[in-house]
């Protein structure tokens, strides 16, 4: 009985190996070839061997590159004549033209209705409304409470004597709108009113007539 299963339970391996099915087990171990890895053989007619590639002696060579100016014959400058100085009185000539285009540094304080503005020459302001003024009309604004250059003050008593500031009218416009809301409690009563003060726009042109009055001068360091 034990055979039978011994016999039956080896029947895949011998089945594998080709052998019997009643080979006995002690034979099976003897007759299974090991596994072993293929030999290598010298073939009679061996392959001739290629000689070795002998290392380079090649060097490698890196490249520069460098900015070379071209010949002189191509890049010859041409020679400008000699730079002959100008006379003192045409330079003095021009530094004072320069100046006067360029104009001086000068402020106002200038009193328009009941308000003051500061007026600079060349820049606009809006002031309440100019009833007799058009667009593109030339005024003329006498009331000059102060004049003030980069080194000399002109202060009025109360205005600055035969000083003047120039404007050009340029619109005639209104403000923005300003709500005036009105409430009573218990009353049901609301009222919602919308304002725009008219008012007029004038660009400064230039400020005269200060230099005859008298100035305080004003010190180049002030007090700490």
């Amino acid at each position: 009985m034990a055979s039978t299963l011994g016999a039956t339970a080896l029947s895949p391996v011998a089945a594998r190996f080709s052998l019997p099915l009643r080979t006995p087990i002690a034979a099976l171990s003897t007759k299974v070839r090991p596994l072993c890895l293929p030999s290598t053989e010298v073939s009679s007619s061996p392959t001739p061997l290629l000689p070795l590639r002998p290392p380079s002696t090649r060097t490698r060579v890196t490249r520069k590159w460098k900015l070379c100016a071209a010949s002189d014959e191509t890049l010859e400058p041409e020679e400008a004549p000699p730079a002959v100085p100008e006379p003192v009185e045409e330079q003095l000539a021009a530094s004072t033209a320069t100046e006067a285009a360029k104009g001086e540094d000068v402020f106002a304080v200038v009193m328009v209705g009941s308000r003051q503005y500061i007026v600079f020459p060349g820049r606009f302001i809006y002031t309440q409304r100019l009833k007799d003024a058009n667009v593109d009309d030339k005024i003329i604004l006498n009331k000059v409470l102060l004049v003030g250059t980069r080194t000399k003050a002109y202060i009025g008593q109360p205005v600055v004597t035969n000083a003047a500031v120039h404007a050009v009218v340029e619109e005639q416009g209104l403000d923005r709108k300003v709500i005036v809301f009105k409430y009573k409690k218990k009353k049901n009563y609301r009222r919602n009113i919308g304002h725009r003060q008219p008012r007029t726009r004038i660009r400064i042109t230039g400020i005269t007539g200060y230099q005859d009055f008298p100035a305080e001068t004003m010190p180049e360091t002030f007090p700490a």
